[in-house]
């Protein structure tokens, strides 16, 4: 089973090694490698929260998130996407964007640099919507019980998330603006760009997201029919209709997938820079790192550790919002990409370590004690 689901994964790592010893000598080798690391480390909560999506799709769509998706994944987001930004930001030819990356890899980095305050709001958004609608739904299950019940009830409020977000963007670019004319207006041309890019990630959130849960809301209604429908055929011996929506919702779910990776890799993308601003190294080391974490996504579905742990999905979320989060900080100040791997992990560490308390409360007092379980294991 593991060698069946990150097979591929070795392959790359393999062979991106060894090209990376070709392309660089043995340093290039070291570089990758942390690379590799570094985006694992960073994006182990979106394997979590992609797996929670997956796991609602059939097995044709996971395969088809394993190479499609990874194509995306690696070269879309790893290389094609950092080369877009200075083309867009610097206003050069595609072209012109690649030849300053392989030729002047330091106005290359600085471009990109440049274009952080716009990557960091479209992303930030488009990550504390995911985390607001979360933590707003009332759910059966709560982990940090003390906050999640007080804002579930909040929740019932039309469009509070996006309320909430909506502040948090127009205080951040206020802030950025203000002190930016505090040392001489050098970029308050940019607060203008973080406001357009956060509402453009609220937009893609509301879209996306939006057109996912209404064909996911659709397969649910198709399945019970579909049910009612073996049940009288079953009575009355007739042949069922077949049910063709699933196709639609997949693809929905897979394009809300696609864009949520591309949301998480903003951080990875930036953060990879202090290590190196050669794309072709980058584009290795972070393409193995996304191959592993495609991987683990599909290894937590087949495995169902999501429903064994149920916390672990919490965890992830909150992850998200402290990525979100710290992402809008690094608009205008700088925060080391050791600290934003860190975060992910401890949240998702107590997470863990909350679901295999429950389990154990379970486990000893049987069925029938999911009250105490929750009182025990909650915060």
């Amino acid at each position: 089973m593991l060698l069946k689901t990150f097979g591929w994964s070795f392959a790359v790592t393999a062979l991106g090694l060894v090209a990376a010893v070709f392309y660089g000598g043995w340093e290039a080798f070291g570089v990758v490698a942390i690379l590799a690391v570094l985006e694992i480390s960073l994006s182990f909560d979106n394997a979590v929260v992609n797996a929670g999506i997956l796991k609602k799709m059939n097995a044709f769509w996971q395969k088809i998130f394993l190479t499609v998706g990874v194509l995306i994944a690696v070269f879309g987001m790893r290389l094609v996407f950092p080369v877009v930004i200075v083309a867009i930001t610097a206003k050069l030819s595609p072209y012109d964007a690649v030849h300053l990356a392989l030729a002047d890899k330091d106005r290359y980095q600085q471009l990109v640099t440049d274009a952080h305050p716009a990557i960091a709001a479209f992303g930030g958004m488009f990550l504390l919507m995911i985390f607001l609608d979360f933590i707003f739904e009332d759910r059966d299950i709560q982990w940090l019980q003390w906050l999640e019940r007080p804002l579930a009830k909040l929740g019932k409020i039309d469009m509070l998330s996006v309320c909430v977000s909506l502040i948090v963007l127009l205080i951040t670019s206020f802030t950025f603006a203000t002190q930016a004319h505090q040392h001489g207006g050098a970029h308050a041309d940019k607060a203008q760009t973080v406001l357009i890019a956060g509402i453009a990630g609220l937009i893609t959130y509301m879209i996306v997201g939006g057109l996912s849960g209404y064909f996911e809301d659709r397969l649910e209604e198709e399945e019970e029919r579909e049910h009612e429908e073996e049940e009288e055929a079953a009575r009355t011996g007739k042949k069922k209709s077949a049910v063709l929506l699933a196709g639609q919702a997949a693809f929905f779910m897979f394009l809300y997938l696609e864009v949520l990776d591309a949301s998480f890799s903003f951080d990875g993308v930036i953060g990879a820079f202090a290590i190196t601003n050669d794309i072709v190294m980058m584009a290795l080391g972070l393409g193995i790192g996304a191959m592993y974490v495609r991987s683990l996504t599909v290894y937590l579905v087949r495995q169902g550790t999501l429903d064994d742990y149920v916390f672990l999905e919490h965890g992830a979320h909150y992850a998200i919002g402290a990525l979100a989060v710290i992402l809008m900080v690094t608009i205008q100040y700088e925060i080391n990409e050791v600290i934003t791997g860190l975060v992910g992990v401890v949240l998702i560490a107590w997470s863990f370590w909350s679901s295999v308390r429950r389990n154990r409360v379970l486990a000893a007092a049987g069925e029938g004690s999911d009250e105490k379980a929750e009182v025990s294991s909650g915060v």
